[in-house]
């Protein structure tokens, strides 16, 4: 697996680790929707969250949220229409972005974006 990929899954990891000490019950991780994909699907009492995870090494080149842009975000909402209706989900729904920078050390940052407005 290229060293990309390993921390992209490693920030993962946290990002699941980080959302289930908040209380939150992960669902799934990596749903596909086609060449779509949803990186973790969480619950709270309350509601459905989809959450997309941006993971680094540095910032170097800027915060992993900033490469969420338009067409991901259209993307997603693809997905995420695809899964309520697979799934039969009638509850309210929230997209978050989770940012991890150097997952690959001991002290990983962990940024949590909630509730980001897809159009």
């Amino acid at each position: 697996m290229a060293r990309h990929n390993e921390v992209g899954r490693r920030g993962e990891d946290l990002a699941a680790e980080y959302l289930e000490t908040k209380g939150y019950s992960i669902l799934d991780r990596n749903w596909k929707s086609g060449h779509k994909d949803i990186d973790i699907i969480a619950r709270t009492a309350q509601e459905v969250v989809f959450v997309e995870v941006k993971t680094r090494s540095s910032v170097d080149f800027g915060d992993p949220w900033e490469a969420v842009n338009h067409g991901k975000l259209r993307h997603l909402k693809s997905a995420i229409n695809h899964y309520l209706h697979y799934r039969d989900i009638d509850l309210p729904v929230r997209f978050d972005i989770i940012s991890v920078v150097g997952a690959d050390s001991s002290h990983p940052e962990i940024e949590h974006i909630e509730d980001i407005e897809i159009v």
